[in-house]
């Protein structure tokens, strides 16, 4: 199935990129990040796709402590907990991405991506009111 991409705008204005995957021409199957060949059925013909920007979180966690330091540098106003999580895109792909949100409405919530680098991140419609500052065209 494929869904086209909306538009997400950040809070400077500025459109968000949509996450780029890849799909199969032979077998359909959709990848994120961009493949170099299909995990299905091994067609070496990938073409890559822009991916929807609206989905469901398919599972989380909170991560309440910091993680191990190096790689991780604390920000300077120190660790907050963070939710980490999968999201399910109309496409049939699941990406692993940071969410923002009420912890505890985030399982099956619906989700739009608000930022691709340095990590995908997906925000809840309830976090975008709480944010108005924000804006989100679909």
């Amino acid at each position: 199935m494929s869904v086209e991409p909306s538009m997400t705008v950040s809070a400077a204005g500025t459109e968000v990129p949509p996450l780029r995957g890849s799909r199969c021409p032979d077998c359909g199957n959709v990848a994120f990040p961009v493949a170099t060949g299909c995990q299905r059925c091994g067609c070496a013909d990938v073409v890559p796709v822009d991916l929807a920007r609206r989905g469901t979180v398919w599972a989380h966690t909170v991560q309440r402590f910091a993680p191990k330091s190096p790689p991780y540098v604390p920000p300077a106003e120190g660790f907050q907990p963070f939710a980490v999580g999968y999201v399910e895109l109309p496409d049939g792909v699941r990406v692993e991405a940071l969410l923002d949100g009420h912890y505890d409405q985030l399982a099956g919530a619906e989700v739009t991506l608000v930022a691709t680098t340095p990590v995908p991140r997906f925000a809840t419609d309830d976090w975008f009111r709480a944010h108005d500052s924000l804006e989100v065209s679909r």
